[in-house]
């Protein structure tokens, strides 16, 4: 099960996503607002914070969360405050009661993250992709619109058609025909 506890949350914030099974993560922490009640209403423990990359708006609750909760933190750069372990480009993740691959997806930020589960259909496409083919900004630092565009084409050429869902860093999830906003994401990527 899939829950975003960043849901109705009026402040500056990520998406909180807490992916709930044999292996109980969060991904990313948002900031801006007490997420580790909402996380101990649902759950007694957490296995793992995951993160698709440490804009302070999707980590500004990581310390709160890991002192908690007394876990680790999994990024793709250690060398973050914050970041316990690393994942690898392509290494296997389990979220929740699947297996997710991790894609290293740089242009919005050179640690970005995103992690696609074939056979459950979902893509957390953290700030790379959002509806209606909206994409992540570039004018940040370590922001990279080449980049971007060829971490969009990596993902389309990654994911099936057949995706039944893709839950974004911000805004709302998209489970009407995902595949087709990840293709107008890249399309519109390039002419902006």
């Amino acid at each position: 099960m899939i829950a975003n506890l960043a849901q109705g949350v009026q402040a500056f914030t990520s998406n909180v996503y807490l992916v709930t099974g044999d292996r109980t993560v969060l991904i990313d922490t948002g900031a801006n607002f007490d997420v580790v009640g909402p996380i101990r209403e649902r759950v007694d423990e957490l296995d793992a914070v995951v993160l698709t990359h440490t804009h302070r708006d999707h980590v500004g609750n990581l310390e709160a969360v890991k002192t908690a909760f007394d876990v680790d933190a999994w990024g793709y750069d250690t060398s973050v405050d914050g970041v316990d372990h690393a994942i690898a480009d392509e290494e296997t993740v389990q979220l929740g009661d699947h297996e997710y691959v991790a894609l290293h997806t740089p242009g919005h930020k050179n640690d970005h993250l995103c992690f696609y589960a074939a056979d459950a259909g979902v893509l957390f496409a953290g700030d790379l992709i959002f509806q209606n083919g909206s994409f992540g900004r570039t004018d940040l630092e370590e922001g990279d619109r080449p980049a971007l565009i060829e971490s969009i084409d990596r993902v389309l050429g990654v994911i099936d058609e057949d995706l039944t869902v893709m839950h974004t860093g911000h805004g709302p999830s998209v489970s009407k025909q995902p595949y087709g906003h990840v293709e107008l994401s890249s399309q519109m990527a390039r002419q902006a």
